[in-house]
C-alpha cells in the first residue's frame, strides 16, 4: 500500500464508522473509485481498532463507571446501579448481531459485498433514517431505556450486516423511532460499537494469525493512528452539534452517494 491509500483509508474509516452513512460501504468503494488495489482484511481489521481506541478514549469514564458497577452487580446480592443497567443493555443489544454474523458471515463477505447492494442499502436506510428524527418524539434520555428498547436496537443493529446500512445509522434509527433524543440515541449507539468492533475484529484478526501472507505493519501502525485521530474528532463534533443540525445532512449525503455509485453503475453497461 502507498502512503496515500494508507491515508485516504483510514481517515474515510475513521470519519464514517461513528457518521450514519456507513464505513463498510466506503471502505469497500474507495479502492474501486479511486483505483487502489484491495487493502485486504489486516487494514480494515486496524482502521477499526483506530476507531475502537477512539471511542474507548472519548467514553473511558463512563466505561470504566459501567465495567466496575457490571462486575459489582453479578453476585445475586450485587447493587444495581444506573451503570450496571446500563452495561447489561448494551450486552442484550449485542447478542442479536453477533449471532446473526456468525450465521451469515459467508453471505455477507460474498454476495452482499456489491455496489448496488450498497446503493439501495445507503438509499433505503438514508431514507428510514429521515422518517425516525422526524416522526420520533425525541424526549427520552439513555436512561430511560429499557430492557425491550435494547433489544429492538440490537436486532435492528443485525440490518447492519448489509454494506450500505450503517451500523451507527440503524442504531440511531432505532433509538430514535423508541422516542430518544439525537443525543441519547448517538451515545447509545457509540457505546454499542465497542463490544460490536471488538468482536467481529477479534474474530477476523484470530483468522489472520492462522494466515502465512505478508503482513505490512508500518501500513497497520498509520492506518490506527489515522483512523484513531479522524474518529475521534469525529465523534466530539458529532454528540456537541447533533442535537442542533439533526439528521438530514447525513441523509441528503447518503442520496447524493446513491445517486452516484447507480450512476457509475449504469455508465458500466
Amino acid at each position: 500500500m502507498d502512503s496515500l491509500q494508507i491515508i485516504l483509508l483510514a481517515l474515510v474509516q475513521g470519519l464514517t464508522e461513528f457518521l450514519p452513512i456507513s464505513s463498510s460501504a466506503h471502505l469497500i468503494l474507495a479502492p474501486r473509485l479511486f483505483g487502489f488495489g484491495d487493502q485486504g482484511l489486516a487494514f480494515d481489521v486496524a482502521v477499526h481498532f483506530g476507531s475502537l481506541g477512539a471511542v474507548l478514549l472519548y467514553f473511558r469514564q463512563e466505561v470504566l463507571l459501567i465495567l466496575r458497577d457490571w462486575f459489582a452487580s453479578l453476585p445475586a446480592t450485587g447493587p444495581v446501579t444506573e451503570h450496571s443497567r446500563m452495561g447489561w443493555l448494551i450486552i442484550l443489544a449485542t447478542l442479536p448481531v453477533m449471532l446473526a454474523g456468525l450465521l451469515l458471515k459467508s453471505l455477507v463477505e460474498t454476495e452482499l459485498r456489491s455496489p448496488l447492494v450498497i446503493a439501495y442499502a445507503t438509499l433505503a436506510f438514508g431514507l428510514l433514517l429521515w422518517w425516525a428524527d422526524r416522526q420520533g418524539k425525541r424526549q427520552r434520555q439513555t436512561s430511560d431505556i429499557r430492557l425491550k428498547d435494547a433489544l429492538i436496537i440490537g436486532l435492528m443493529q443485525c440490518l447492519a450486516l448489509i454494506p450500505g446500512t450503517s451500523r451507527s445509522g440503524i442504531t440511531m434509527t432505532a433509538g430514535l423511532l423508541l422516542g430518544l433524543t439525537r443525543q441519547a440515541a448517538s451515545r447509545f449507539s457509540f457505546l454499542l460499537a465497542i463490544p460490536t468492533i471488538l468482536m467481529s475484529s477479534g474474530l477476523v484478526t484470530l483468522e489472520l494469525i492462522t494466515e502465512a501472507d505478508y503482513i505490512d505493519w508500518q501500513a497497520l501502525l498509520w492506518g490506527i493512528l489515522l483512523s484513531f485521530i479522524a474518529a475521534y474528532g469525529c465523534i466530539q463534533l458529532f454528540l456537541r452539534h447533533i442535537e442542533r443540525i439533526g439528521m438530514l445532512p447525513f441523509v441528503i449525503y447518503r442520496l447524493l452517494l446513491a445517486g452516484l455509485i447507480l450512476f457509475i453503475l449504469g455508465g458500466t453497461h
